[in-house]
Order: structure tokens, then sequence, then C-alpha cells
């Protein structure tokens, strides 16, 4: 079966920002090159390296609309992975460039999920999709509701 196609558009000037041609969604993105510690004995990326990239494009978003995680973090709130999933389409290789395409998805009362989308940089082929879905927790380790930062990146994030 092959892949839903992903074509990003820039968002005016700003880089950070584009929106699927394709599904008509807004993403951040943000840059990375593949380092050869990435890569395992076939010389592809190892399958779970792609977190780490999920990672890095999280933090990217939160950091580049305001909300870092440290803040967050700071005040209280600690949002661990409770579920997660991958699709793989084509591999990265030691040194490539990619673009990691981030955005909000589902808001529950406790629990939020981000969508990613990994494309490589130079020929924009399609690498993976994924998603990670978090619980909030408060300092105590209890499940609580979203923090109010949060809540409001997922309600003004350009759709």
């Amino acid at each position: 079966m092959r892949p839903r196609p992903f074509r990003p558009e820039a968002m005016g000037d700003d880089i950070r920002y584009v929106r699927d041609i394709e599904g008509g969604l807004c993403w951040h993105r943000c840059a990375n090159r593949i380092l050869y510690a990435d890569t395992d004995r076939s010389a592809v990326v190892y399958h779970a390296n792609y977190l780490r990239y999920f990672e890095y494009g999280r933090a990217s978003l939160m950091r580049d609309t305001a909300f870092p995680y440290k803040e967050i973090e700071a005040s209280g709130f600690v949002y661990p992975i409770i579920d997660l999933g991958i699709q793989f389409y084509e591999p990265l290789y030691y040194d490539d460039p990619m673009w990691i395409h981030t955005r909000p998805a589902e808001l529950e009362r406790v629990k939020l999920r981000f969508d990613y989308v990994i494309t490589h940089a130079e020929s924009g082929a399609l690498v993976c999709r994924g998603f990670t879905k978090h619980c909030a927790l408060n300092a105590s380790g209890k499940p609580t509701a979203v923090d109010p930062k949060t809540v409001r990146l997922w309600k003004t994030f350009p759709e």
C-alpha cells in the first residue's frame, strides 16, 4: 500500500511552518542531519532513533511557539509517552538531511497527541509518519489536567 502523499509548502517567510498541500494541515518543521552513530550495521538509521527525532521535533515546536518544555516542567507538569506508532516508508542514511514535521493533534482532558512526518530534505521522499501520545502528570506523578499553556498551543496552532 502506498502512503498518502505529503507535499509541504512554505507559509510565508517563516520556513519553520509549512502547509501540506495534499492534506491541507499546517505543520511546524525543523531540520536535522543523520549522524553516523544513528545508523546500524546495514548503514540505515536504526529504527529506535526515529523516536529521538520525534522528540527533537516536539521540543522545537514547543520552543518556537513560546512554550518550551523546560518552562512547563518548571511549573510542575511532565508529559511521559503512553502510546506511540511509526510507519516507515523510505530509509535514511548517514549524513542525509531531513525535515521533521510536527503538529499538535488530539487534545483530551489529561492526554494529548503529537503527529509527525519525516521527509528527506533534498529529495522530498516521505521517510515515515508517526505519533506520540502523552499523559499530563503533576509533580507527584498523578494524572492531572493538561496545563493551560499547552491547551492554548493546541487551540491556537494553525489548522
